[in-house]
């Protein structure tokens, strides 16, 4: 079992600074905030105001009302390489719209493997068995316009972890656990949108707030033992400079904030229903503010939608260091011809202090998508990749 302490105290490296009980290290199934494809993981892991591709489940599910036609993803990492521990992590979407609906209905499926494990007894090495541990996601959506510039969307997710198929000693239960959750969210894509002094953005400015994981606690052995989910808030910028016939920039910007609350020795967190509100006052403004996470990104596109185009990508996440710490650089590329498109993204800490045998270091992603059916476009804006 010493192995699952290991990933365990890895998973925490990663989410977060674990000497802060309220870090991202304190929830269950941290597996719900990673950020699951290679486009947004390419520009800083910022997606919440772009969200124009089947991703956008993750990111802003209201992205999906303002797609056409339908689309189809995977997206495949072996996490934390450098640790040769055998996690890796898959993510698979679908969206389709549907006249009759008047919008657009979307899946997921999440996938988060954390190996094979070797049972011993507490006093004994003598292999008594092997078990798999990991964690899992179906995510089934609907999105629809609610006028020509602003969408809504919702997600409702069945969440599974298994870390271990039997108790730990004398404790009762298995380390196997069941939840649901759901999302809401919702952007504001304006067709008209005149800056003073720059002009209109109409088409080219988008706008997204989500709230993800909304959900009751979790447990593996019992409700005393339970921990929150990564209920979490997002709010999302994206703006396109410049674009002309075959070339195309936009910048990203996304601030999001974990929805648990404080907890300690003698206090428990708030329920879900109350942490919403309750995560944004139960410490001072100051210390609430550098909570947030913020990330931001770069991306050029070159060629026509109709043909070929390539993209390159970059960009930056930053976490407080009493919050987490967890800071790096993105880059990444991306390919489009005809149905289908290829991306890519790797991480970086190597500019930081903390780069060495940091568990972020070189994390590679990988995304293969299809897509067809989508109205042709009649001017230019949002979106271009894909």
């Amino acid at each position: 079992m010493k192995r699952i302490f290991i990933i365990g105290t890895l998973l925490l490296m990663y989410f977060g600074n674990i000497e802060r009980i309220y870090s991202q290290g304190e929830t269950a199934v941290p597996f719900l905030l990673l950020a699951p494809d290679s486009r947004a993981g390419g520009i800083g892991e910022s997606g919440g105001g772009l969200a124009d591709n089947s991703a956008a489940i993750f990111w802003n599910p209201a992205g999906i009302a303002f797609q056409s036609g339908s689309e189809i993803s995977i997206t495949h990492s072996n996490w934390l390489p450098q640790f040769n521990l055998d996690l890796f992590y898959d993510y698979a979407t679908y969206r389709q719209y549907i006249d009759d609906l008047n919008g657009s209905i979307t899946a997921s499926i999440t996938y988060m493997n954390f190996g094979e494990f070797v049972r011993t007894g507490s006093n004994d090495p003598t292999p008594l068995g092997t078990f798999r541990s990991f964690d899992a996601a179906l995510t089934l959506g609907y999105a629809t316009k609610l006028s020509n510039d602003w969408g809504i969307g919702f997600n409702f997710r069945l969440i599974h972890s298994r870390l271990s198929d039997k108790p730990t000693e004398q404790e009762q239960g298995k380390g196997v656990a069941t939840s649901v959750s759901f999302d809401i969210a919702t952007m504001w894509r304006p067709e008209h949108f005149n800056l003073p002094l720059i002009g209109d953005f109409g088409n080219r400015f988008s706008m997204g707030i989500n709230i993800s994981n909304i959900g009751p606690k979790i447990y593996y052995i019992d409700q005393a033992q339970a921990d929150p989910i990564p209920t979490n808030f997002r709010l999302g910028f994206a703006i396109r400079p410049f674009e002309d016939d075959y070339n195309s920039l936009t910048y990203t910007l996304d601030f999001s904030k974990l929805l648990v609350g404080v907890g300690d020795s003698t206090h428990a967190r708030d329920e879900f229903y109350k942490a919403i509100f309750t995560s944004w006052v139960d410490e001072p403004l100051s210390q609430e503010l550098r909570q947030v996470q913020t990330s931001m990104g770069l991306e050029y596109w070159y060629g026509k939608p109709e043909e070929f185009m390539f993209a390159l990508r970059a960009g930056f996440f930053y976490e407080d260091p009493s919050y987490g710490n967890r800071k790096f650089v993105t880059l990444g590329a991306g390919i489009r011809y005809d149905l289908y498109g290829f991306d890519f993204s790797y991480i970086t800490t190597d500019v930081f202090k903390n780069g060495a045998n940091h568990p972020l270091s070189n994390t590679l992603r990988f995304t293969l998508l299809i897509g067809w059916g989508a109205k042709p476009k009649t001017e230019k804006g949002f979106p271009r990749g894909i």
